[in-house]
């Protein structure tokens, strides 16, 4: 059973998180609440829950205020925002789970479901590091791989290719990280920033093209001489991008 603290600072938003806990599954179990930074650290300190779902506007500071008081995470977070769209495109990069207000019932779950199923807690850290380098200007994204979590510049993906539910991330160093999700979500998170689908299986940085050449119906060579196919559908679009560049 997963304990869970719910920290907010509005009464009736922990009281709605609080009873859709207690209608939804007989697996979590709420075992604190709090409304500020300070009540809330005593009260993570006190209880050692499994899950703090953590609201970032506190009266007397911020959700991020509150983790930087304590030396090591070992709890898992789920961040409760208002809808900001910069923000969430920031929690997306880093790979830090968050529901937005007002919370509904399906969210929230999702939520838990994939608090409860994550093994690692130790990585909180790093990816609330990359979350605070990206408040200001989008430059990092957290990639899990199965033997580490790597923060990366974005500037340094050359590419990524698709295999089925993977994806594997080419690197301006050589490196490659082979990821356990669809280039589908990466390629939504990565198209404002300068990245072009050419093909279903490839994404590419157009800042890292070197030159496309016209033979065998025509493809992209990136800057590590890597071949990338460009679809027929594509081509009229791409074209138009180099004109801009």
């Amino acid at each position: 059973m997963l304990s869970i603290v719910v920290i907010d600072d509005e009464p009736k938003a922990r009281e709605t998180i609080i009873n859709i806990l207690g209608l939804g599954t007989a697996n979590v179990s709420v075992i604190g609440e709090a409304g500020d930074v300070e009540s809330g650290f005593e009260i993570i300190n006190r209880l050692k829950p499994d899950v703090v779902l953590l609201d970032i506007n506190l009266p007397d500071g911020t959700g991020f205020d509150l983790l930087k008081k304590f030396d090591k995470i070992l709890f898992k977070i789920i961040f409760i925002t208002a809808h900001e769209e910069y923000a969430v495109r920031a929690f997306k990069f880093s790979a830090l789970d968050y529901i937005l207000k007002p919370v509904t019932a399906g969210n929230l779950f999702q939520a838990i479901e994939r608090a409860n199923t994550t093994k690692q807690k130790e990585d909180t850290e790093v990816k609330l590091s990359a979350f605070l380098s990206n408040l200001n200007k989008i430059k990092k994204i957290v990639l899990k791989t199965a033997e580490s979590i790597h923060i990366i510049n974005i500037k340094e993906i050359v590419r990524c290719e698709a295999d089925v539910n993977y994806t594997t991330f080419y690197l301006v160093n050589g490196e490659k990280l082979f990821v356990s999700r669809p280039l589908k979500g990466y390629s939504e998170m990565l198209k404002s920033m300068g990245f072009y689908r050419t093909h279903q299986s490839h994404l590419v940085n157009l800042d890292h093209i070197s030159r496309y050449d016209k033979m065998d119906g025509g493809h992209l060579v990136m800057i590590d001489e890597s071949i990338v196919p460009v679809s027929s559908r594509k081509k009229e679009e791409l074209f138009k991008l180099f004109e801009r560049m």
